[in-house]
C-alpha cells in the first residue's frame, strides 16, 4: 500500500477577486515547488464562469502533507481565506492520525484506495 495522500478541494472565488487569486496562486505555487519536495502535484483549475476553482494536491506521505499545511497556515492562510471559501474537500489515500485531525477542520471526506494503479507511484 502506498503512503501517497491526495485531495481535491473545491472553493468559491469571492466576486472581483480573480486577479488577487492569480497573484496568490503564483506565490503559493512557487513556494510549494521550491520548499516542499514531498509535494508531488499542486494544480489549480477554474470553472468556465470563473466563480469556482478546484485544487488538486498530492503528497508523498502524511509528513509531506503536514509540512505543506504548516507552511500554508504560516504564510498564506489569511489571504487565501479572504479570497476563497471552501465548499468541499475529498481526500484519497490513508493519511495518518495527525493529518486526519488537521484536514477535519476543512470538513474532509475520506476515501481509501480500493484498487487500480498509478504509473508514477513512488
Amino acid at each position: 500500500m502506498s503512503d501517497v495522500v491526495f485531495w481535491m478541494l473545491e472553493l468559491t472565488i469571492a466576486e472581483g477577486k480573480l486577479d488577487t487569486l492569480k497573484s496568490l496562486l503564483a506565490e503559493m505555487s512557487e513556494a510549494t515547488q521550491a520548499n516542499e519536495p514531498g509535494a508531488l502535484n499542486y494544480e489549480w483549475y477554474i470553472s468556465a464562469d470563473e466563480s469556482k476553482c478546484h485544487i488538486l494536491e498530492r503528497y508523498a506521505d502524511s509528513a509531506a502533507l503536514l509540512t505543506h499545511l504548516g507552511n500554508f497556515s504560516k504564510n498564506f492562510a489569511s489571504r487565501f481565506m479572504g479570497i476563497l471559501t471552501p465548499t468541499k474537500m475529498t481526500v484519497y489515500g490513508n493519511p495518518n492520525e495527525a493529518a486526519v485531525k488537521a484536514l477535519n477542520n476543512l470538513g474532509a471526506v475520506y476515501y481509501e484506495h480500493l484498487g487500480g494503479f498509478s504509473r508514477d507511484q513512488l
